[in-house]
Order: structure tokens, then sequence, then C-alpha cells
């Protein structure tokens, strides 16, 4: 009977030793589940979530459902399109062949792939991976060519446009530009340099070796992957209903990394013990890129470093059609967090902080005095507004901090849209009468409300406060609209835009895009609402008439397009 007493003894001692800790684990769950609580519904899609603590999976579930047609739910085992989260293991290879001497990070990249067209300029491996090329984005090139990022877009389609670029963006090393193009570029290298397909040599020297069994790149847009979510957005016609987002690439590199929060674990694991390759590979990928003019940029091999709460992390979020995606390691407290969705409007690197407020609470800076301040207050997201208020807001506001840097606020049907200059166009969500909240970044905007009349005053809340004032759109006296009308042609594209003047207003016009107001900025540049045509800058000829136009967007600079005869096509 003793030895019996003595184990009851012993299992009551231990429960009383491991009831503390098991108390505070339930209470993190519970707080952790009450993040994700409004996806954790039927006929929504939601999120896989993933905390890291050690090398251990500590806390790892699922909201929503992964295929809303099906209903099939969301879990830690749900294979998730990860987007340019992918471009952390495309470097890894990269790092992991110049390891074995197969490729150096210096190499100039005609060494490898010589169809790149030769710009004059040496761009290495190097800048590939540190977005210092100059190369032209791949997506924003096809948009601008008349492709939807809904089409099915495959290597050959990216190289198509890689090999007629006929520019760069700026002298490779010069400065940094996101470019999806070169980790297109640097998976091709890691297959013609390993001998074998990326998506098996990737197999092969990362996935298998790290106990990745649900984890692959997508390189056939027509493969059947099961146990994988697809994705969704709201519905902008039936209030609370969600719609497809199509997803059909074919490429990968820059994205397409299919994979689960059960499998990022013994990524995240890699990160501590450098399983594969040791721990030089991760000391290289760790390192920061630097420009020629000497800047040290924070964007390292695939992974970007940043500081949250006073302490360092480094990790990437991820973002096509539906899917949006983060990883945030860590490394001296030895925490990650794992954020996949299947939904538009979803902010991973958002939740994947909020995580870290509940798991790493002890171990913020300051984060005791933080803790007694008042919290902020909730954003009303479905505040009930007075469209009839918005005729005084619409209009131009110059910041006050930039001169010449334009907020532009406009109404479209029900819905309510700013514009920055150079930037495209986001759409605003009214959180009161006076304040709109964009989704995209983390910012808002006050109009101060006189007691009659147009708000002459704005403040921008994005990091800090910024004030602008209301301007009137600068029109030249001089300006004739009709020298602007005409078809130009890019040559690097082989793609036509239209200007046309229809009731004073110009027009930009594409096949396959349809057609937008233009706005006249002066008499050599034009704004586009086009989140792939932001500024068209005029080129004229000796005697002042219109011979081009040069397009910008956020990840191409300066496109050459020629004015072509007005009878080009007559016969």
């Amino acid at each position: 009977m003793k030895p019996l007493l003595y184990s009851v003894a012993l299992s009551l001692l231990l429960l009383q030793l491991l009831s503390p800790a098991f108390a505070q684990s339930t209470k993190l769950y519970a707080r952790a589940d009450s993040l994700f609580a409004e996806w954790n519904k039927p006929g929504s899609p939601g999120a896989a979530v993933g905390v890291v603590h050690q090398g251990k999976l500590i806390y790892a579930k699922g909201f929503g459902e992964s295929d809303v047609e099906t209903g099939a739910k969301n879990g830690p085992e749900t294979i998730f399109h990860v987007a340019s989260v992918s471009k952390q293991f495309t470097a890894y290879a990269i790092v992991l062949l110049a390891q074995q001497g197969k490729l150096s990070l210096d190499d100039d990249i005609h060494k490898h792939i010589p169809e790149v067209p030769d710009f004059g300029k040496t761009i290495t491996i190097r800048h590939l991976i540190h977005h210092t090329s100059g190369l032209r984005d791949q997506w924003n090139l096809l948009s601008m060519a008349g492709w939807r990022l809904d089409d099915v877009i495959t290597k050959e389609h990216a190289f198509n446009l890689i090999k007629r670029q006929k520019e760069l963006n700026f002298e490779p090393g010069s400065a940094f530009a996101y470019c999806n193009t070169g980790y297109t570029i640097l998976a091709e290298i890691v297959s013609r340099v390993g001998n074998k397909p990326f998506t098996e040599w990737m197999e092969q020297e990362v996935f298998k070796p790290l106990g990745m069994k649900n984890t692959l790149f997508y390189d056939n847009q027509e493969q059947i992957v099961k146990g994988r979510a697809y994705s969704f957005h709201k519905s902008q016609e039936k209030a609370g209903a969600f719609e497809k987002s199509i997803l059909s690439y074919g490429n990968v590199g820059a994205t397409s990394l299919f994979t689960t929060v059960n499998d990022l674990l013994f990524w995240i694991k890699n990160f501590r013990t450098s399983q594969i390759g040791g721990p030089a590979v991760m000391k290289q990928m760790l390192e920061r890129g630097r420009l020629t003019k000497g800047d040290t940029l924070p964007y390292a091999f695939g992974l970007a470093h940043g500081t949250y709460k006073g302490l360092p992390y480094y990790g990437h979020n991820g973002a096509d059609a539906g899917f949006r995606s983060s990883i945030t390691y860590f490394p001296k407290e030895g925490y990650g967090f794992i954020v996949l969705s299947n939904q538009a409007e979803f902010s991973p690197e958002k939740k994947a902080f909020e995580l870290a407020g509940i798991y790493m609470a002890s171990l913020f800076k300051g984060e005791q005095n933080v803790a007694k301040k008042s919290p902020a207050k909730p954003v009303n997201e479905n505040y009930k507004f007075d469209s009839t208020l918005f005729r005084n807001y619409a209009g131009a506001y110059e910041l006050a901090e930039v001169p010449g840097f334009i907020l532009n606020f406009r109404k479209e049907g029900e819905r309510y849209f700013t514009q920055a200059t150079g930037q495209p166009q986001a759409e605003i969500f009214p959180s009161s009468d006076t304040t709109f909240f964009l989704k995209v970044v983390e910012a808002s905007v006050v109009f101060h409300k006189p007691k009659e009349g147009q708000v002459k005053k704005i403040t921008l809340r994005q990091n800090g406060e910024h004030p602008a004032n209301r301007v009137q759109p600068k029109q030249d006296s001089d300006i004739k609209k009709e020298d602007f009308a005409g078809q130009y042609y890019s040559p690097e594209l082989e793609t036509i835009y239209t200007i046309s003047l229809k009731e004073s207003k110009l027009k930009l016009i594409h096949v396959h895009h349809g057609e937008v107001d233009l706005n006249v900025v002066n008499k050599d540049r034009l704004n586009a609402p086009w989140w792939f045509v932001q500024n068209i800058d005029i080129v004229r000829g000796k005697s002042g008439e219109v011979t081009g136009l040069r397009m910008t967007n956020g990840r191409v600079v300066n496109l050459w397009f020629k004015k072509l005869a007005p009878n080009f096509a007559a016969d």
C-alpha cells in the first residue's frame, strides 16, 4: 500500500509544481486565440498561426477556413502559398552553393544567365540578393504590358520580359528598389549551377534534410497539392461575403513557396542550429546590403532586420492574391512568430507583433511602463459615415514638411480613396466623422472641419503626426491638352497606350486595362491612378513637340514610350 500512497503523493506534488506554469500557458493560449477570434467562424477565410520558442512550437492553431467553397478548416498542417517569404529560401540556396565553391556572390550574373541583356554595367549575384541591381520588377512590367496578376504567369513569361529590358532603373549598387525579377533570376542560377530543376534541388538539399515534409516550391500552376489553402478577399458588393482571389503563378524564386506552420518550425529552428550549412551560412544570410556610397541597408539575404520595442528581430512578409504571410524571429530571445493567412485584408505582420506582445511582454524594454498607460482606442471599422460630409474633404493637400508632396482625396461610388505623389491610390475607410484609416499601411488621416465650408487642413498620422494644407491643382495657362493626345508604343513591352482628350479631360487608355482620368501636374508631367502607371513625364523635341513619354511606378523608372504617327496603322 505504501508504494501506491507514495505515487499519489508524488503526483499531487508534481501537479502543485506544474499547475502555475499550466495556468500561465492556458492564459497565454486564450489571449492568443482572442487575436484571431473574428476569423474563427464558418464561411470565413482566416489564418494558421505558430509561436516558436527555443526551437519548440509552443502555440499552433488554425482559424477560419482554408477553402470557403468546401468549408475545409485552417490548421497548423494547412499548406499556404507564402509569397515573398519564399525569398529567404532562395537566398539560402545561393549561400549554400557559394559555400560549396560552386559560385561567388560577386559573380557577374552573365556568367550564369547570359541571356540577361548587357546594360554596360556589372550586375552581381549580391546585387540581386539585396535588391540593388537596378533591374525592373517583373510584376510591374507585366502589368504595364497589359497582364493581370491573376493570369497564368510562368518562368518563361517572366524571362521573356527580362530578356527585352532596354534600360536599368539605376546604376547597380547605387540604390535599393525591391525587385522580384532578381529572385526569379536567382532561382534559375540555383537550377543551372546545381544541375537540376530548382524545385528538386530545394527538396533534396533543404526541405528533406530539415524534415519539412509538406513544403515545396510550386512551379506548375496545374499541379494538385492536397491540403492546400485557397485565397479570398471581401466582396465589395455584398457585406460579409467573400470572393476568390485567383492565383495562377507557375514561377518560383521570388514567390511560390508552399508550406505549413508545422514545417516552418524546422526552418526557424535552423536559424538557431544552422543544421544545414553550419553557422557560416546563417552569418552570411544576416549580412546587410551596402550601397556603393556606403549606406547600409536593413535588407539582408531575403531577410529584413528591424527592431520592435527595443529588441532586434529579422524576418519577411509576403502578399500575393489573397495570401498574406509573415515570419518574425527574435534571435536573442529565441522567439519566432508565424502568421499565414488566406484573406487579402489580413495584416500578418501586425498580428505577429501582437503575438510577440503576449509571449514576450516581460522581455520588452519599458513594457511595464507602457502597460500603465491608457490603451489606444480601437478603430471603429463599421462606422456609419454621412457621405455628404466628404464634399468638403475632397481635394489636394500638401505636406507642410515636404513641399510638393501632395495627398489627393476623392470619392468613387460609395468608396473613398487617397493617392500620394508618386504612389498608387489606396482605399480609405471612415472611423469617425473626421477620421479615415488605411488598411494597406498603419496610417490614418484627420480632416479638421471648420464651422462651414471646405476643410483647409488635415493631419496625416503615420509614424508621427504630419500636418498638410489644402492646395489648388496648378494648371499652367499655356498647357495645351490636345498636344498630349496620341498613341505611344513601348519597344520593351511591345504594348501601346493611348492618351485622348474627351470633354476637356485627358484619358489614359489601354486595350486590356480600360481607361482612367489623367491629372495634369504641369506641362511636362501627367499623373495616373493605376498602381502600375503613376507618373508620366513628357519628352519633347527641339521645337517643343511631344515625341514620347517616360512612365514610372514604384519599381519601374522612366520606361520609354515613343509617340506614333497619327496614321501609323492606316494600312
